[in-house]
């Protein structure tokens, strides 16, 4: 069976997403040019492709809430916290405050400039594997 190693957006404005990502997120820019953009995600790579709907010949559908989302785990709720801060000041749009959950932990909701929805969470019971891990 394979692994995961891509998660590819189809964004509106790749030097917008670009910078949203860079400087909202914090992301680590692995490789840019005119036609798309790959962030290292610790394991698995988000690219950024505006082309994304044409070559697929599938069109882009509108984002709606609870649709889908993207989660990034944060060591911290504080983490949480100055991250959803950086990424609003950056141009996302808040989702939901975040809060701890019935089942423990912490986090927040955010939309991206082009719509995408991202959960930032922290919870203590997420132990991340070496990305050069086998098991």
């Amino acid at each position: 069976m394979g692994e995961l190693s891509y998660v590819t957006l189809g964004v509106a404005d790749l030097a917008r997403s670009v910078g949203f990502y860079r400087d909202g997120l914090g992301l680590n820019l692995v490789r840019a040019n005119e036609q798309l953009a790959f962030f290292d995600l610790g394991g698995v790579r988000l690219a950024l492709y505006p082309a994304l709907a044409q070559e697929t010949g599938a069109a882009a559908p509108e984002p709606r809430a609870g649709h889908n989302s993207l989660s990034l785990n944060l060591p911290s709720k504080g983490a949480v916290d100055q991250l959803l801060a950086q990424a609003l000041r950056a141009g996302a749009k808040s989702l939901r405050s975040p809060a701890a959950p019935p089942w423990g932990g912490y986090r927040g909701y955010l939309r991206d400039p082009d719509g995408f929805i991202w959960e930032l969470v922290w919870h203590p019971d997420y132990v991340r594997r070496p990305t050069n891990s086998k098991e």
